[in-house]
């Protein structure tokens, strides 16, 4: 049994991630400030601690549990409009905050320490798609800088503090317990608005296209890189990445038809001004991570309805 510390274990992907964690036997804290995550998303299989990851009262309970070890670090500020309204803000949570939590791992000697970094906004407009860890990095926003710097440091601490890590860089996470309020993504606000009866907003043409995982197959990710045996250091930041994705692109235009599809249901579909800064594609490679034995397991289609079913019950609560 280990002892896990799962930040944003509130949220959407932590707190299936903690579930997966106590699944196998670990002992699970959950540090979230709930400023995006769930209380009733935390298993009462968990210790809680509300918590901001830049609080120095973060050593504290590093000394109280003896030290984790595994930290899996899901919390972020993850909008990149408000990291564009107020980078200070962001690099706050996401680059103050890591330091803080990267500082007490290695104090109390945490093994490994499992990080969320970003494989749609660090490479920017890849021109390979799917797109594989070691091409050009060009992040379009400060929230795509703040995951692209985090991981250097990292790289820094596995470098010369001997702290091993391994960074997995996600694609669109979609599935249950993902919030069209606060963590949104199309897929979970598609599905409310078909429950409601409401439009559907597309922006821009509709052929943008993103790589959709689901959330299942990417708690697999975390649990396989726990324990898995990783390069040396030296490598750089590359070597350490992984990217967490299907290789499957699909457009935002398919996407409505088939989440209409598994709801039963057709509603009207608007069309709204294309966002400014917002990628046009995005798809990952992820034969890294396949070479370990990972693979997406759950097809869009049962993932959607998987997906629509859990909103739909919790609207009619």
């Amino acid at each position: 049994m280990s002892k896990v510390l799962v930040t944003g274990g509130a949220g959407f992907i932590g707190s299936n991630v903690a579930d997966a964690y106590l699944a196998r036997g670990d002992r699970v804290w959950v540090v979230d400030d709930l400023s995006s995550g769930r209380l009733q998303n935390v298993s009462d299989g968990a210790d809680f601690v509300r918590m901001d990851i830049a609080d120095p009262g973060l050593e504290a309970l590093f000394r109280d549990v003896g030290g984790f070890d595994v930290v899996n670090h899901h919390a972020a500020q993850i909008d990149v409009r408000k990291s564009v309204a107020d980078p200070a803000a962001d690099a706050r949570v996401n680059v103050l905050g890591l330091l803080n939590v990267l500082g007490c791992a290695c104090r109390h000697r945490t093994r490994r320490v499992l990080f969320v970094s970003s494989g749609g906004v660090v490479y920017g407009e890849p021109e390979q798609r799917p797109t594989p860890e070691t091409a050009p990095k060009a992040p379009l926003s400060p929230y795509g800088v703040t995951k692209l710097a985090a991981e250097y440091y990292l790289n820094y601490y596995l470098t010369v503090q001997g702290l091993e890590y391994a960074a997995m860089r996600y694609s669109n996470v979609y599935g249950p317990r993902q919030d069209p309020h606060g963590e949104a993504g199309v897929v979970a606000i598609f599905s409310e608005r078909l429950i409601e009866g409401r439009p559907l907003t597309i922006f821009g043409d509709g052929e943008q296209t993103r790589d959709y995982v689901f959330v299942g197959d990417v708690v697999a990710a975390n649990m396989l890189l726990t324990d898995a045996a990783l390069p040396a250091a030296g490598g750089g930041v590359d070597a350490r990445a992984f990217n967490v994705g299907t290789g499957a692109e699909t457009s935002v235009n398919e996407l409505a038809a088939a989440v209409m599809g598994v709801a039963g249901r057709r509603v009207e579909v608007t069309c709204a001004d294309a966002r400014p800064g917002e990628l046009r594609h995005s798809s990952l490679d992820a034969s890294r991570l396949r070479a370990l034995g990972w693979a997406p397991r759950t097809s869009l289609h049962e993932g959607l309805a998987r997906t629509y079913t859990h909103i739909a019950g919790h609207q009619q609560r």
